[in-house]
């Protein structure tokens, strides 16, 4: 034989089936017709095709070695060459797209799609964690057929179109010559058998539809809108195949004193001037219960005071937020004679009957605001 096949994919001769292929692929993207057509180098990528062709069967890769022709009748190659019913059309695919066409049939079992819930909790179950019972309503395997998809006491029959091959071959003419092509039998789907008495249960399907019941451990400190994963907690796929995964969408109520910033919380106390002056105790309404809380005197109007380690749980860490009091001064609107008396008594004695009033930076008065609008038109 003229030819050295191994030279001609530039491999030893001891190389192995990986590397013959990893060759194959390398040289048919650089030769390929439709990247260089060129007629000599066409030429060349017929002679590596032919090369791989022999180099990639183990049958005729032994007998090119012991010196007979792979293409000789009774040597498995039947029309054999670049133009064979053998072309290695699948492998070319792969050098290029770097994915070879399926071989061999498909499994009637698909993994199950993923659901999504959505779980309401109030703050006190966001902040602390809970246990839940939810029902769903998913697929499960069929009991009657146990997945099969078949009748009790039935079975799925070989494909009398693909003979259990699962796909069915073509041979076309090209400027490459006659080309086989693969494609998924019309016959069975690709499944390589069929089943010709189904389920009455699941109708060939291998699941039926049912509620059920999941009980969820909801960890402490998950918030709106974070979605917590469980896996293998979705629907059973076609076939009896692997369920897919439960994905709860936590949806936080709103709560009638706090509001949630991250893992603080917020509220508002609303005192009396006089409190606010003179200093108090009150009472807040925390997460764990009620709290005494000191108001100093001379408190002023959107002062914060903090109560550490009172907030929602770190999720997945220790210690939790803070809880973060914001104080409103009460004016009172309506005095009586006695009450007026007494306050101007107290604006004598601390000079504040005519207070000159007080600008912090950057805060403006209305007559300069209105001075402003009046000068840009």
């Amino acid at each position: 034989m003229a030819n050295d096949y191994y030279a001609t994919l530039g491999v030893r001769r001891d190389a192995s089936a990986d590397e013959i292929k990893k060759a194959y692929r390398r040289l048919a993207r650089e030769l390929h017709p439709d990247v260089n057509p060129d007629p000599e180098t066409q030429e060349k990528f017929k002679e590596i095709t032919q090369a791989y062709e022999v180099l990639s069967d183990p049958k005729k890769r032994e007998m090119y070695d012991l010196g007979a022709d792979p293409f000789a009748p009774g040597g498995g190659a039947g029309a054999g060459g670049f133009g064979g019913a053998g072309f290695p059309f699948s492998d070319i695919m792969d050098a290029f797209f770097g994915t070879a066409t399926s071989r061999g049939p498909r499994s009637r079992a698909r993994r199950g799609r993923n659901a999504t819930l959505r779980v309401e909790l109030d703050l006190q179950e966001t902040a602390f964690g809970t246990t839940r019972e939810l029902s769903i309503d998913t697929a499960v395997v069929c009991t009657s057929c146990t997945g099969s998809g078949c009748a009790p006491g039935t079975h799925p029959d070989t494909c009398d179109t693909c003979h259990g091959r699962g796909e069915v071959q073509q041979v076309q003419r090209s400027f490459l010559g006659q080309v086989m092509t693969s494609r998924p039998c019309p016959q069975c789907g690709g499944y390589g058998s069929v089943i010709r008495t189904p389920c009455p249960e699941c109708s060939g399907d291998g699941r039926v539809r049912t509620r059920r019941t999941v009980k969820v451990k909801i960890p402490a400190g998950v918030e709106n809108g974070i979605h917590i994963q469980l896996a293998g907690e979705g629907e059973v796929g076609p076939g009896g195949g692997p369920p897919g995964d439960l994905f709860l969408e936590i949806v936080e109520k709103p709560h009638q004193i706090f509001e949630r910033e991250g893992d603080d919380l917020h509220c508002t106390v609303e005192i009396p001037m006089t409190a606010a002056a003179l200093g108090t105790n009150v009472t807040i309404e925390t997460l764990d219960g009620a709290e005494e809380v000191d108001i100093k005197p001379g408190t002023q109007s959107g002062q914060v005071i903090t109560l550490y380690g009172r907030g929602v749980r770190h999720l997945n860490e220790s210690g939790r937020g803070d809880l973060m009091i914001h104080v409103n001064v009460e004016t009172p609107g309506k005095l009586d004679e006695e009450q007026e008396e007494l306050l101007r008594r107290l604006a004598k004695l601390r000079g504040e009957e005519r207070p000159p009033g007080k600008f912090a930076p950057g805060q403006r008065g209305v007559f300069s605001r209105l001075r402003d609008v009046f000068n840009q038109h």
